[in-house]
């Protein structure tokens, strides 16, 4: 049975899904809760508020303004954890052909079993450090948009992210809060890596007070081969 609030809530942001991905949406918050119960993957498993905090919340992304209007976007999720935000974007947009890449190996064994029960197609994982995955001539300068949800403060997140990305690509951060002060302190990452701060969302969930932002970088040039540094740099010393 479809959750009344869940669909009009992915209606006020544009979203209209089929019973099937309502149903494959369904599929994935039971495969949550199951392996949730014994490896930590998420905090929130009350089904109400994985609906909004977890699926809403990752569909907000703007589809049309990263893909520039193609019929197929490459999309890397960075960091992907549980599966957020990329396993809910290719769920309602399934024309994305999408890589969820994650450093534990026991989450990636979590998404594999997401993708085969859900029958998804068009979806694969990569276990890998992010700085590791960005080195990776498969990978680096591959995606038309990079995303993260990942917990990191944006200057991290941008050494991750826009090695990934294509030139005239996007990376979008996921963030929560005020996040004025991070901007500010992320502009030369930002610069450094080849990328510029097009637009900032500025945003609340749906029938709450919660503060979200989206962060819209575009890549204007490549990335210098310096980045992404070894691991661990990144957070420890973010570019400053």
């Amino acid at each position: 049975m479809i959750n009344e609030t869940f669909k009009n809530n992915l209606n006020s942001i544009g979203i209209e899904l089929t019973d099937r991905q309502y149903e494959q949406f369904d599929m994935y918050y039971k495969l949550l809760v199951e392996w949730n119960s014994f490896m930590n993957l998420t905090g929130i498993t009350d089904y109400e508020e994985v609906l909004l905090k977890h699926y809403v919340d990752s569909l907000v992304l703007d589809i049309e303004k990263i893909g520039h209007k193609k019929k197929e976007i490459s999309l890397i999720d960075v960091g992907t954890g549980a599966g957020f935000p990329g396993l809910p974007l290719k769920i309602a947009h399934p024309q994305i052909n999408v890589v969820l890449l994650d450093s534990l190996n026991k989450r990636v064994k979590f998404l594999n079993q997401v993708i085969e029960e859900l029958g998804l197609t068009g979806i694969e994982t990569v276990h890998s450090r992010a700085e590791d995955g960005g080195r990776n001539n498969d990978l680096r300068e591959h995606f038309d948009v990079s995303v993260s949800r990942a917990v990191a403060n944006l200057a991290t997140l941008v050494e991750y992210n826009l090695p990934f990305v294509k030139v005239g690509g996007y990376f979008v951060a996921y963030k929560s809060g005020d996040i004025d002060e991070e901007l500010v302190n992320a502009k030369k990452a930002v610069s450094v890596l080849g990328g510029t701060i097009e637009e900032v969302k500025k945003f609340q969930l749906p029938g709450t007070d919660i503060d979200r932002s989206l962060v819209y970088i575009k890549k204007i040039k490549p990335t210098s081969g310096k980045f992404p540094r070894k691991a661990g740099l990144p957070s420890k010393e973010p570019v400053a």
